[in-house]
């Protein structure tokens, strides 16, 4: 394919209306929100995790 074919198949987008755009960054907010919570979730996953491994090699260095 030649540039010129790529760019005319490629139409650009309308500006969005403002309550179009409102309505998208409110999406994008609530996925990034979600991405974080989960992130946190797995944090504390790993956490958890780690103080039990350290538990079980204290008790297994005391026997």
């Amino acid at each position: 394919m030649r540039i010129n074919e790529i760019i005319n198949t490629i139409k650009p987008k309308p500006p969005m209306t403002p309550a179009q755009s409102r309505l998208n960054s409110l999406k994008q907010g609530v996925q990034r929100s979600q991405q974080q919570l989960q992130a946190e979730r797995e944090q504390q996953r790993q956490k958890k995790a780690s103080e039990k491994q350290a538990d079980l090699t204290r008790q297994a260095a005391t026997l």
